[in-house]
């Protein structure tokens, strides 16, 4: 009875119900059974198995139609692979499967039953896919991740997230070497190493960048001495944050929920949305095409979804990229002072400060993850003694005037300017975004320039400077510790790019660490 589902397919038949058996087409034809049920497994227990490799499909049971909707709910919004090729899942027309008198079964049993014995903890998966070949799962519950094309942070609340779709993760340490942004994870079981790294080595965490490259750690356990944004220990919520540093408050996930969340892997069911939070909502690109339906495994119903969507500038268009910056000091604010501030989050490529009311300004960005970080960091600020807030305007891009407006100068086009600090993909300066603090980290500093000429080059810009340091290893960089983040904030606008001689400029941005 098994042949006679993919007579139907010579057209889009309509889905059918849901059904604990599921129905795969176009698998590798040399995939192995091991690898067709490691797809099943992070949903639910496995419990039958039918290989049509001359057709290129399978039919797997689960042990639940439960685990089968949220099976085909995960897979919906992005196409799961085998070796490397797209596999196509839905719902099949049988309820379950008969396959005791089938010839060739005896591998799929064989499989399934390793399979059940290693749920139970008792063997390592046989035939499992392993870099190594000799690396059987079962060795190490930590994996290395490293994470190439690194065009937006990403955080270590971001890896906890995706990665806990695949078990408990017990500790996270995330570090940078040999350019690379890398962490170590550890699960709670070898096995959940083994389905995450099947499940998401070479997929993309945001669209077309920042690829999870993934591999088992040498390393069989994690020692994590700090809970801060750089290393956790889930399993202690005792320990010190090392550097007095408390980790990113809203969780940067929340900035870059938009890019390609929704069109990678882990659409919604790493649990992205939710952390995201639907005030920001207004932020999120959704693919045109996606149904409501396509967030299923998000937990949110789905009249609550489809409100989400139908916020405006979020239905199928990219996010707004232009904030609406509002309560400014008129007197004391200029285009190249919100350039400079909103820069530090992101590209700027127009600002336009309102003719008629010159404490509202208009400012684009390069793309709307920019535009919401700016906005998560900066609303809320004191600036020129006024309270900063920034919202997505309503504005798709800000207008350059036309010949013979007046203007006074109060619109300002950036797009080329030499100042953007986000321009190289992949720049450090992704990695060091931070909220706005009371100490700042300066650089690009000459070896002829003092301690005293930082000091006094702060003082007459009007602030009170409470500490400073240079950095041991390079003198070129330093922390200076101001009396307010308002002032930090202020001198930033300030001294940001200032002329140091002997061709250097400061570069001056917020820092995580005090002195």
């Amino acid at each position: 009875a098994n042949g006679n589902d993919n007579k139907k397919f010579k057209g889009d038949r309509p889905p059918c119900s849901p059904s604990r058996v599921l129905h795969l087409r176009k698998i590798p034809s040399d995939v192995t059974e091991a690898e067709v049920i490691s797809l099943g497994l992070p949903f639910g227990k496995v419990t039958n198995l039918l290989m049509l490799k001359g057709k290129s499909q399978a039919f797997l049971e689960m042990a639940s139609e439960e685990a089968a909707v949220t099976m085909v709910n995960y897979y919906t919004p992005v196409t799961p692979h085998l070796r490397s090729q797209p596999v196509f899942i839905q719902y099949s027309n049988h309820r379950e499967l008969k396959t005791d008198n089938l010839p060739n079964q005896a591998r799929a049993q064989a499989a399934l039953q390793a399979v059940s014995a290693v749920q139970s903890g008792s063997l390592a998966l046989p035939g499992a896919p392993t870099n190594e070949g000799t690396l059987l799962p079962g060795q190490s519950p930590v994996l290395r991740i490293i994470i190439e094309n690194l065009f937006y942070p990403v955080t270590l609340e971001v890896l906890h997230q995706i990665f806990s779709k695949f078990g408990t993760v017990l500790k996270i340490i995330t570090f940078t070497k040999n350019n690379q942004f890398q962490a170590l994870l550890q699960y709670a079981d070898p096995l959940n190493a083994h389905y995450a790294k099947m499940a998401l080595d070479g997929q993309n965490i945001y669209n077309a960048c920042c690829t999870l490259r993934i591999d088992f750690s040498k390393l069989t356990s994690l020692n994590v001495k700090y809970n801060n944004d750089k290393s956790r220990d889930f399993t202690r919520l005792d320990l010190p944050t090392g550097d007095g540093q408390p980790s990113l408050e809203p969780p940067m996930a929340a900035a870059f929920g938009a890019p390609g969340i929704i069109s990678s892997p882990y659409a919604g069911a790493a649990g992205f949305a939710p952390a995201i939070g639907f005030p920001q909502a207004t932020g999120l690109s959704v693919p045109a095409g996606l149904g409501p339906g396509a967030l299923g495994p998000l937990a949110i119903t789905s009249s609550a979804v489809t409100g989400r969507m139908a916020i405006p500038g979020a239905g199928g268009m990219p996010g707004n990229s232009v904030l609406l910056v509002t309560n400014l000091n008129p007197d004391l604010i200029t285009p190249h002072g919100l350039f400079i501030l909103f820069g530090v989050y992101g590209d700027v490529h127009r600002v336009k400060i309102m003719f008629n009311k010159k404490e509202n300004a208009l400012v684009q960005m390069a793309d709307a993850n920019q535009a919401q970080l700016a906005m998560n960091h900066l609303s809320g600020q004191r600036l020129y003694g006024k309270v900063l807030r920034a919202t997505l305007s309503k504005h798709q891009a800000v207008q350059l005037p036309r010949e013979g407006q007046e203007d006074q100068g109060l619109t300002k086009d950036f797009s080329n300017s030499p100042l953007h600090r986000f321009k190289k993909p992949g720049s450090k300066n992704f990695q060091n975004i931070f909220p706005p603090s009371a100490t700042l980290h300066l650089s690009n500093i000459p070896p002829s320039v003092t301690v005293d000429d930082l000091k006094n080059l702060f003082t007459e810009a009007g602030c009170s400077v409470k500490a400073f340091k240079f950095f041991q290893k390079d003198r070129k960089m330093a922390l200076i510790q101001l009396g307010s983040v308002e002032e930090a904030i202020q001198a930033l606008i300030e001294l940001h790019n200032h002329d140091l001689g002997e061709n250097h400029h400061l570069r001056v941005s917020f820092s995580k660490s005090t002195i």
